[in-house]
């Protein structure tokens, strides 16, 4: 099993105390030249609630990792993998461009 590090450890105890199925939870740690990524990869059922009401509770996620970050001296990243299918698209604009949806409203 790979080494924890804190900023890893912090959103996987934060993020499985939000969600329903925390033995979903996963995170991959990378670091590069720009600084340390976390990917983090939850139930897509749980996304609602990782990224809250208008992504309120992913900013205060990144917000605490930015201080974390600081404090190890490290830039860190938070990324929140799409599921599977990525964003339910409506079926009225589905395989329709930008021109047509907008041309449906009469302006």
């Amino acid at each position: 099993m790979a080494t924890k590090y804190a900023d890893q450890e912090f959103v996987e105890f934060v993020v499985k105390a939000l969600v329903n199925n925390p033995d979903e939870v996963k995170t991959v740690r990378t670091v590069d030249e720009m600084g340390v990524l976390l990917t983090l990869k939850v139930n897509p059922t749980d996304m609602g609630n990782v990224i809250g009401r208008q992504g309120s509770t992913a900013r205060a996620i990144r917000t605490l990792l930015r201080v974390i970050g600081a404090k190890n001296h490290a830039r860190v990243n938070f990324k929140i993998e799409e599921p599977e299918g990525g964003r339910a698209r409506t079926q009225e604009t589905s395989g329709k461009d930008v021109d047509d949806v907008v041309g449906e409203f009469k302006l």
